[in-house]
C-alpha cells in the first residue's frame, strides 16, 4: 500500500518536474544563441571593412593572398606570390566578358546572390546525384578572397552572404568586378589578370587576345589544376566552351 502511494506520488510530481526540465533547458538555449550570436557579431566587426575606401582606390591584398603568402614562407616549394592590381579601364572588354560568362553570366542583374542559377545548380546536380555546380556569383567569390578562406563551413558562407549582401549596397558593379578580377588566382601564387598574363605569355593583360581571355577565364574556379600552364584536358574543353560562347 505505501509503496503504491509513493508511485502515485511520482507519478503526479512528473508532469510538473518534466515542464520544469523543459523551461530551463530553453532558457539555457536561448542563452546560448545569444551568445553565439553577440560573439559573430563580434567577430565580424573586426573583419568589417571601411566601405567608403574600398570603393574606390587602389585594389587591397586580400585574406587569400596573405594566407598563401604565409604557406609560402613556411614551405619553399610553393612559388612566390605574383600580383600586380590595375584599373579596370586597363582590362579588355574581351577578358571581362570571358570572366562573366564563366562564372556568372548575370553578374549584372542579381544583388550578390542569384537566386535563379541557385535553382538550377540544386535542380542539376539532383538529377544527376552529385555536386557538379555550385553557384557562388562573382559579388561571393570577391568577398570570400577578400575577407574570408577557402573553408567549406556553414558559418563561412553566412559570413559570406552578410558581407556580399553589405557590398553590393556600398560598391558599383564596375568595382566589385575590378577587385575581382585583381585578386582571384589563375595559378600557384598568382593573383589577378595582370600577373596572370605577365606569367602565362609575357605581356600586359590589355595586349592579350581573344583565345587568351578565355583561357583565363577557364581557369576559374580552380587554377591550381587547370589553367595556361597546365593544359588539361578538362581545361582545354572549358577555354574552347568559353571561347564560343564569347563570339556569340
Amino acid at each position: 500500500m505505501a509503496r503504491q502511494r509513493r508511485r502515485t506520488a511520482k507519478q503526479k510530481q512528473s508532469p510538473g518536474t518534466g515542464k520544469k526540465w523543459l523551461k530551463r533547458s530553453l532558457k539555457w538555449l536561448a542563452v546560448l544563441f545569444i551568445g553565439l550570436v553577440l560573439a559573430d557579431i563580434y567577430w565580424l566587426s573586426g573583419i568589417w571593412p571601411d566601405w567608403d575606401k574600398l570603393a574606390k582606390g587602389t585594389v587591397p591584398e586580400s585574406s587569400l593572398i596573405r594566407q598563401y603568402r604565409q604557406r609560402a614562407n613556411i614551405d619553399s616549394r610553393l612559388p612566390e606570390v605574383r600580383w600586380n592590381p590595375v584599373e579596370l579601364n586597363n582590362i579588355p572588354y574581351i577578358l571581362r566578358r570571358a570572366v562573366i560568362i564563366a562564372e556568372d553570366g548575370r553578374f549584372y542583374q542579381h544583388d550578390g546572390v542569384d537566386l535563379k542559377a541557385i535553382r538550377n545548380a540544386w535542380d542539376y546536380n539532383l538529377s544527376h546525384m552529385k555536386v557538379k555546380y555550385g553557384a557562388s556569383t562573382i559579388s561571393q567569390q570577391t568577398v570570400k578572397n577578400l575577407f574570408l578562406s577557402n573553408e567549406r563551413n556553414l558559418l563561412r558562407k553566412w559570413h559570406e552572404l552578410i558581407l556580399t549582401w553589405e557590398m553590393e549596397r556600398q560598391l558599383s558593379k564596375d568595382r566589385i568586378l575590378e577587385l575581382y578580377l585583381n585578386i582571384a588566382q589563375f595559378g600557384p601564387g598568382i593573383f589577378g589578370v595582370q600577373a596572370a598574363s605577365y606569367y602565362y605569355w609575357g605581356r600586359p593583360v590589355w595586349r592579350i587576345n581573344r583565345r587568351q581571355a578565355a583561357e583565363l577565364a577557364a581557369s576559374l574556379p580552380s587554377p591550381t589544376m587547370n589553367n595556361p600552364g597546365r593544359y588539361t584536358p578538362a581545361f582545354a574543353a572549358r577555354a574552347e566552351s568559353v571561347y564560343r560562347r564569347m563570339s556569340e
